[in-house]
C-alpha cells in the first residue's frame, strides 16, 4: 500500500490521538530506518528514547525469537524464569529491592502513585494521599498519571481530575518546601523533564529534595521512563545525581522496543503491594522479560555505556557549538544522549526540514528540539546531524524567519 493510501486509511479506521509525519517506515537497521518507498533516515528519535540498541540488533532479535518459539504468555498466576531473572538484575543494580512489572512509563508511574498511597495510609492512615509533581513535568496519560502531570494541555477536557495532586516549580526548592505538608505522601519528580522541554533537574536541589523527604518521611519517586537504561552515561541517572529515591519508575528503553515497564521500590515500603492490591494481566510476560534481559545484559557488559558517555559528549559539543555560530539556538541543555535544543524559531519547521534531508527528530513543545538517539549512534552520524542542523539555521536565518 503505498505512503498516500495508508495515510487514507489511517486516517479512516484509527483514532487521530497522533500527529504523524508524512512517511511509512517499514524496516530499520542500526541507526537506520527505511520508508516504504525505500527512503533511508538517520534516527534520533529512537522510538522517543526506546530504541536503545538500535533497529534489529541481533542479540534482541535472537532473544524475542527464542522466547517466542518457548512460550510468549501464561500470566502471573505462575513463576516464569524470565521475569524472575530480570528483576534480580534489576535489584543487583539498583537502590531497590523489589519490582513489579508492567507494559509501559504510564502504567509504571500508576504503579509507583499506588504504591506511594498505600504504603502511606498502611503507615498514617486515610489522610495522608497527596502527592507533589512538578510544573512542566510528564508522567503519562492515564488518569492518575495526567493529574500528575504539570501541564495544563495534557490535562484539557479531562475534567475532574484525580484529587491529591499539587505542583510546583521545577528546581525551585523553597516552593517545595511550602507546598510538602502533613497530607504529603510523596515527591514525584524527573530527573530530567523529557517531554516538557529537556529540563534538567539541579544536582544541589535534588539532594535537597531527599533531605526534605527524609525529614518530612515522605517518599521520593524518580521517574526514570526516558532517563534510565543508559539514556545519560549510567544505567540510570540517579547515580549521576548522587540522590537514591524510595521508588523509580522504567519503561522505554527497557524492553529496546518491546513493551515493558517496571517500577523499583525499597522493601519496606514494596511491602505495602500485596496480594491483589495491584496487577497488570501482561505484565512482565516472557516475551517482554527476555527482551529486557538482552538489554540489560549487554549494557552490564560495559562497551555500550562507554558508547553512550562518549557520544553523549561528542553530542553536546556539536551542539554548543551550534549555539555559539547560530543566534536561532537560545540554548542546549541534557545529560549525555538526551539532548534539548531550544530555539527562537518553529522547531516543528526544523523537524520537517530534517525529514526532507533524511533526519529523524522531535520537537517537544513548539520551540524545543529533543534528541535521543540509539545508543550506538556513532561520530560521524553525529557529525551528519550536526551538519543538517547548520544547513537549516543558515537558511532560516538568511531568509529571516529566525528572529
Amino acid at each position: 500500500m503505498p505512503t498516500e493510501e495508508l495515510k487514507q486509511a489511517a486516517e479512516l479506521y484509527l483514532m487521530g490521538t497522533y500527529t504523524r509525519q508524512p512517511i511509512s517506515i517499514v524496516r530499520g537497521r542500526g541507526t537506520k530506518v527505511y520508508d516504504l518507498e525505500g527512503r533511508e533516515y538517520l534516527d534520533f528519535v529512537g522510538g522517543i528514547a526506546v530504541n536503545i540498541l538500535g533497529h534489529g540488533h541481533s542479540d534482541l532479535v535472537l532473544a524475542i525469537q527464542r522466547q517466542a518459539a518457548l512460550l510468549i504468555h501464561t500470566s502471573n498466576l505462575y513463576y516464569t524464569e524470565p521475569q524472575v531473572k530480570l528483576a534480580q538484575m534489576l535489584v543487583d543494580h539498583s537502590f531497590a529491592d523489589k519490582v513489579f512489572f508492567c507494559n509501559s512509563g504510564a502504567e509504571a508511574n500508576e504503579a509507583a502513585i499506588k504504591l506511594a498511597r498505600r504504603y502511606s495510609y498502611d503507615k498514617y492512615g486515610a489522610g495522608r494521599f497527596e502527592i507533589v509533581t512538578m510544573k512542566n513535568s510528564f508522567h503519562g496519560r492515564t488518569m492518575a498519571t495526567l493529574t500528575a502531570t504539570g501541564q495544563e494541555k495534557v490535562q484539557k477536557s479531562y475534567d475532574p481530575l484525580l484529587p491529591g495532586f499539587s505542583y510546583v516549580a521545577f528546581n525551585h526548592l523553597a516552593e517545595l518546601e511550602q507546598a510538602v505538608n502533613e497530607k504529603t505522601a510523596a515527591i514525584m519528580v524527573e530527573p530530567i523533564q523529557g517531554e516538557g522541554g529537556v529540563y534538567v533537574a539541579d544536582h544541589d536541589y535534588l539532594k535537597a529534595v531527599r533531605e526534605l523527604c527524609t525529614q518530612k518521611d515522605v517518599l521520593l519517586i524518580f521517574d526514570e521512563v526516558q532517563t534510565g537504561m543508559g539514556r545519560t552515561g549510567t544505567l540510570f541517572a540517579y547515580e549521576q545525581l548522587g540522590v537514591e529515591p524510595d521508588i523509580m519508575t522504567l519503561a522505554k528503553g527497557l524492553g529496546g522496543g518491546v513493551p515493558i515497564g517496571a517500577c523499583l521500590a525499597k522493601a519496606e515500603i514494596a511491602k505495602a503491594f500485596e496480594p491483589g492490591s495491584h496487577a497488570s494481566t501482561f505484565g512482565g510476560n516472557p516475551l517482554a522479560c527476555a527482551a529486557a534481559l538482552a538489554v540489560l545484559r549487554l549494557l552490564l557488559e560495559g562497551p555500550l555505556l562507554n558508547q553512550a558517555r562518549r557520544m553523549g559528549e561528542y553530542l553536546v559539543k556539536g551542539l554548543f557549538q551550534c549555539k555559539d555560530r547560530y543566534r536561532t539556538v537560545r540554548d542546549v541543555r541534557g545529560i549525555g544522549l538526551m539532548q534539548g535544543i531550544e530555539l527562537e524559531m518553529d522547531a516543528n519547521t526544523v523537524v520537517s526540514d530534517c525529514l526532507r534531508r533524511g533526519i529523524l527528530i522531535n520537537a517537544t513543545g513548539e520551540h524545543v528540539l529533543r534528541i535521543v538517539p540509539p545508543l550506538i549512534v556513532s561520530q560521524s552520524e553525529i557529525d551528519r546531524l550536526i551538519e543538517v542542523l547548520s544547513q537549516i539555521f543558515n537558511r532560516h536565518v538568511a531568509e529571516g524567519t529566525a528572529h
